[in-house]
This record gives structure tokens, sequence and C-alpha cells, in this order.
């Protein structure tokens, strides 16, 4: 039983860190008008829905209830995406609020992969580790426009 709830946390967790990517993106790109950032970030969205999308076959497939983010948590994200743009809105300044999101999905889902790794379910595994490459690859390409 703690196999499965250890599963099913983690699901949520891919699909929870999956839809605050999905809403600070589009929070963001509104403010972005340098053209070679907005595609890469226009890349990595799709990039999220399709984890998205995965771990709500994954929560189907184990029963798990997946949930949206917290409202609260959505507005302070909007708050601190438009402060961070309002007076600069350069490349530069929306790759570091980018990289700083991706940083604590990073962080947060390496954590996950520490604490469960070894009574994890392969298939949950696969996507939190595919999540984790995505978003580090995510940093290095972001880290370009610094």
């Amino acid at each position: 039983m703690a196999e499965l709830k250890k599963d099913s946390e983690i699901i949520a967790e891919i699909y929870r860190n999956a839809q605050l990517a999905l809403t600070s993106i589009s929070d963001i790109l509104p403010e972005v008008e340098d053209v070679a950032i907005k595609e890469e970030i226009l890349r990595q969205h799709e990039e999220y829905e399709k984890i998205c999308s995965q771990a709500a076959e994954l929560a189907h497939k184990f029963d798990v209830d997946v949930k949206e983010p917290n409202p609260m948590k959505k507005a302070m994200m909007w708050s601190a995406i438009k402060m961070g743009t309002a007076n600069d809105n350069s490349a530069q300044n929306i790759a570091q609020m980018m990289i700083r999101g991706t940083v604590n999905g990073i962080t947060s889902l390496r954590t996950s992969l520490t604490d469960g790794e070894k009574i994890m379910d392969a298939e949950v595994k696969s996507l939190l580790t595919e999540l984790i490459n995505l978003e580090e690859g995510f940093e290095k390409k972001l880290k370009a426009f610094l």
C-alpha cells in the first residue's frame, strides 16, 4: 500500500509541476517581445502539455485524483511575473525568471526521485525522469539568453 501511495504522490507532483509550468508560460508569453526566446518558451509549452497528458493517463491507470494547482499559488505567480516584467521584458530578464521556476521544479522532482526510487513503479519513474531531463534541457537552453 505504501508503494501505491508513493506512486500516487509522485504522479500528482509530476502533473502539478507541469501544470504550474504551463500556467507560468501562459502568464509570461504576453510580456515576451524577443522572437527567439518566445519560440523557445512555446516549444517548452508543448513539451509540458505532453507531460501533463502522460501524467493524466498514469493518474487514470493508478486511480489517482490529480488536482489543478492552488488558485492562490497561481495568482501569486501571475503577480510575480507581471511585477518582474513591468520594467524589464528583455530576453535576459525573461530567461532569468524562467530559469528560477525551472530550477525549483528540478529540485522538487529530483528529491522525489531520490525519496521514492527504490519502490517507484517503472512507468512513474520513467515519466519523472523524462520530466527532470526535459527541465534540465530547458534550463540549459534558457541560459543561452543570459
